[in-house]
């Protein structure tokens, strides 16, 4: 992790499963940042975050200009469509932007982020684990790199409504209601793109335990397929990525938790900060993301 010269003070906007497992860890125990404070709707929820990790608790509508008005930077950790409009709060504030994927679900809610994050010339990132994360990062650079791709296919199948099962993201209602087209789909997006070049053309069906399969072509020639979904049994889970090329196969590494990915997230935006140089995964890519998902949405229907 980077130590700049002059610690980035970054305050986290959300006190849910997210910001407490992934987000207020990582980034008050990154040495390059300050938390400089942690807002939450329900004061109490928002007063236990910000004990936990020594910082000050906010609330309310004052509460979250405060909050602004007290960081350089702001992290997210809400729903996609409650995290759009207070990103481009933020932003018009002066905020640069750590977001979660997707930016938002439609593309007018992300495209608005987009703007006005461009008009206020502040630096963003979209954390989508799989570009962050060192072992999976390293592996999409290097494949990048190798190219002579022609096909590829990503499946990520998850059993997060299986019986029996316990997670505390199955209480999401964002995630209930969109399904793992939006939620796990930037996952595979955001490996496919940079390796394979943007999507050109796209076709989208829906098949079983609210399943969507994606069929694309990308600039460089190469199509791929997606398989997505949350609602898998236990027995069918699994996440994988294989590419297929002139130089042979290769699979998606393992990688290890979101901690440290995210931890190299606020490593980019601190690096954006300092450089002016905007990052392959900031949030006009999350706005590219929502046009590609909403489209496959459209064209799979309800």
């Amino acid at each position: 992790m980077t130590t700049p010269a002059t610690p980035l003070r970054i305050g986290l906007v959300g006190t849910g499963p997210w910001a407490r497992n992934t987000q207020a860890p990582a980034l008050a125990a990154h040495p390059g940042v300050v938390l400089s404070g942690v807002w939450g709707r329900r004061a109490e929820a928002a007063g236990e975050l910000a004990a936990a990790h020594g910082t000050t608790a906010y609330t309310g509508d004052a509460g979250l200009d405060e909050l602004f008005a007290a960081s350089d930077a702001v992290a997210f950790a809400l729903p996609p469509d409650v995290q759009a409009p207070l990103a481009a709060r933020a932003a018009a504030a002066g905020c640069h932007l750590l977001m979660d994927k997707p930016v938002a679900t439609t593309v007018e809610g992300a495209r608005e982020v987009a703007e006005v994050a461009e008009r206020a010339r502040v630096a963003s990132i979209v954390f989508c684990t799989l570009r962050f994360a060192p072992e999976t990062a390293d592996w999409i650079a290097e494949q990048g790199a190798t190219g002579g791709w022609f096909t590829a296919h990503a499946e990520w199948i998850g059993a997060l409504w299986a019986p029996g099962e316990d997670s505390e993201y199955a209480a999401s209602p964002w995630r209930r209601e969109k399904g793992g087209l939006w939620d796990v789909g930037p996952h595979a997006l955001s490996v496919l793109i940079p390796v394979l070049g943007d999507v050109t053309d796209l076709t989208a069906v829906r098949g079983p335990a609210g399943t969507h399969h994606l069929v694309l072509r990308h600039t460089s020639g190469a199509s791929s397929t997606v398989t997505l979904t949350l609602a898998a049994p236990v027995a069918a889970a699994g996440v994988g990525i294989e590419l297929r090329g002139e130089h042979g196969i290769a699979g998606l590494p393992r990688w290890d938790g979101a901690v440290g990915a995210f931890g190299a997230a606020v490593d980019a935006l601190t690096e954006s900060v300092r450089t002016g140089e905007a990052h392959p995964c900031d949030v006009r890519f999350g706005l590219r993301l929502t046009e590609l998902l909403a489209e496959a949405e459209a064209q799979a229907g309800t």
